[in-house]
């Protein structure tokens, strides 16, 4: 069971499960060879999701500060929020149904890093629905009250986001790295 390695509880992976990341160190990877398409895709796609959360995070704590009106803060957080949640969704069920299946026959020792990633998807989502809930309270609500709740989950959300990215990058780069996995 990996209830003791649940999103929420965990503040990094277990050192079996940093055994290709300690062979092939973060400030290691841009020199790699095999660094260029899927490795440097996969990470630009992971910051990208960082971006848009912290951009999120910011408009919400601009119309809160009231730096920025109602009015102008509804269309951009319509906008990035849809895409946030789209776009992480849908890398989240490719990773699920073709990415994972075939990276873990890569190196079976991180078997249980590649369950822990399907178990934090799942535990993502309802931190999705949660999230898509609370902006569709503020935009259907017409009410700048209803932004504060929504950046309380903003704020719990991009910590466990971050979480699950740094995790996912520590057993994915080093195995794409060391294999040339290429999709």
């Amino acid at each position: 069971m990996i209830s003791d390695l649940s999103l929420t509880e965990r503040a990094g992976l277990p050192d079996a499960l940093r055994v290709l990341v300690t062979e092939l160190p973060r400030e290691t990877w841009e020199a790699h060879p095999n660094f260029g398409g899927m490795v440097q895709f996969w990470l630009e796609r992971h910051l990208m999701f960082r971006k848009l959360l912290s951009m999120l995070q910011d408009d919400a704590r601009s119309a809160l500060d009231q730096k920025m009106t109602f009015e102008a803060y509804t269309p951009r957080l319509s906008r990035f929020a849809g895409l946030f949640l789209n776009e992480l969704h849908n890398h989240h069920h490719i990773e699920d149904s073709h990415y994972f299946p075939r990276l873990v026959s890569l190196d079976t020792r991180l078997e249980r890093g590649f369950e822990i990633l399907d178990s934090d998807h799942h535990a993502i989502d309802a931190f999705l629905n949660d999230m898509a809930t609370a902006a569709n309270d503020v935009l259907q609500s017409n009410d700048d009250k209803k932004i504060g709740p929504f950046e309380t989950q903003l704020a719990k959300f991009q910590t466990l986001l971050n979480r699950h990215l740094t995790d996912e990058e520590e057993i994915i780069v080093p195995v794409i790295l060391k294999t040339g996995f290429d999709g």
